[in-house]
């Protein structure tokens, strides 16, 4: 642990904040940020990837053990194409550009969602990522790219429909375990906290099945806003809550 983290922990202990073991971030808000400025829509997406550098080095910093974006969902093909294309085009650069930065600080990157609708270029670039992350230790930056929440579901029904069919399951063997597994997000702990910015306030297909039972918290800021002193105040929020999973006694975290 360095001592710029530590630091930040023993002050998040004074202040009472519980860190969540897995955030998720709907990063909403770019177009409208920089409409409000007089600015093209790609210009808050670049704002944007600027937040995103922030997340993850306050997510670094506060101690915090995966952390998901949601990047670009399966509905946003129906934007204007020039924006689409502009949108693969800083995946692009931020993986060429920030790739030293995130091997630096012991980042795993995974990315999930479908690959459908992918240019070969951008899956190498998806396999280069994770592959040369794979062995780091520290925060997992979960980016959900071409992501859905109802068409990971269906996958995942496809996949133990497929394993009962050849004989791998039986049906009786399918359960909630049995799915996660068969989820993108295999192995990860379902999100503590879910924080959506630009005030809007509904889950837009993100994290459907692991978001059951997330606190979410609603933040009026649009994303390329987003620092320290916002993710702070979510903190606080999540950290005044009574976690009870649908029972009375709230557990950990």
């Amino acid at each position: 642990m360095s001592m710029e983290t530590a630091i930040a922990e023993k002050a998040a202990d004074r202040a009472g904040l519980r860190i969540p073991a897995h955030l998720a971030v709907i990063m909403d808000g770019n177009g409208r940020w920089a409409k409000a400025r007089g600015k093209q829509r790609t210009e808050g997406h670049l704002e944007g990837v600027k937040a995103l550098r922030r997340l993850i080095s306050l997510c670094i910093r506060y101690g915090v053990e995966h952390v998901t974006v949601f990047s670009f969902s399966s509905e946003n093909w129906n934007r204007p194409r020039d924006e689409v294309n502009f949108i693969f085009g800083l995946l692009h650069r931020f993986v060429a550009s920030d790739l030293a930065m995130l091997l630096q600080n012991n980042v795993r990157v995974r990315i999930i969602g479908s690959r459908d609708g992918l240019d070969d270029g951008l899956r190498r670039l998806i396999d280069d990522v994770e592959v040369k992350t794979a062995l780091n230790t520290g925060l997992e930056l979960i980016v959900a790219f071409n992501y859905g929440g109802k068409s990971e579901i269906v996958e995942a029904s496809r996949r133990l429909a497929q394993a009962v069919a050849s004989g791998r399951m039986k049906p009786e063997d399918i359960d909630e375990a049995a799915f996660e597994r068969a989820l993108y997000t295999s192995g990860v702990p379902d999100p503590d906290l879910i924080i959506r910015t630009s005030g809007e306030q509904r889950f837009s297909n993100f994290l459907l099945w692991q978001g059951a039972y997330s606190e979410l918290v609603f933040i009026d800021e649009n994303w390329p806003d987003f620092g320290e002193e916002t993710f702070l105040r979510a903190l606080e929020e999540y950290s005044g809550r009574k976690r009870r999973f649908g029972g009375i006694e709230s557990r950990s975290p």
